[in-house]
């Protein structure tokens, strides 16, 4: 019962990083940290890495914290916790910066309906080049219509 306990931890973890990664998007890294992610609204502008790239130091703090806290204390739980961190991660990065943004010229083309849905809210979320005006600030779960919306592929 035990190990189910940390299973459903570990996924609530990277269910509610999505919820942190939404809300940092909008208000940090659209707000009072602009001066980080603004080169990645201007990519043209920049090398292969950007100022925006410091967000994963940022974001990665925590999952390592907890998965030290985790395996060097009785903190069990926080492994776990730290387990789905570190997997968001994982998948943020196969996701945005290798399938949406092309970084490493893996995964180019696919007919997956959800792979293209989230391309096209990251699409739109990218007309905007300033910080405000904004929409789609989340990864993973992104409004229904991106994957109604045809037109809009990318």
């Amino acid at each position: 019962m035990q190990v189910v306990i940390y299973i459903l931890i570990a996924i609530g973890s990277f269910l509610g990083m999505e919820g942190v990664a939404w809300l940092a998007h909008k208000y940090l890294m659209h707000g009072l940290l602009w001066n980080l992610h603004e080169d990645h609204h201007h990519k043209e502008q920049y090398g292969f890495l950007e100022h925006n790239d410091f967000f994963f130091l940022i974001f990665a703090t925590p999952g390592i914290a907890c998965l030290a806290l985790g395996i060097y204390t009785e903190a069990t739980f926080a492994l776990y916790i730290g387990i789905g961190i570190t997997a968001y991660g994982f998948c943020y990065f196969i996701v945005h910066d290798i399938f949406i943004h092309q970084r490493i010229k893996w995964f180019r083309n696919t007919n997956n309906s959800y792979l293209l849905g989230i391309r096209r809210a990251h699409k739109m979320h990218h007309k905007h080049l300033g910080k405000e005006h904004g929409e789609c600030f989340g990864m993973l779960w992104v409004p229904m219509k991106y994957f109604r919306d045809k037109k809009t592929a990318a």
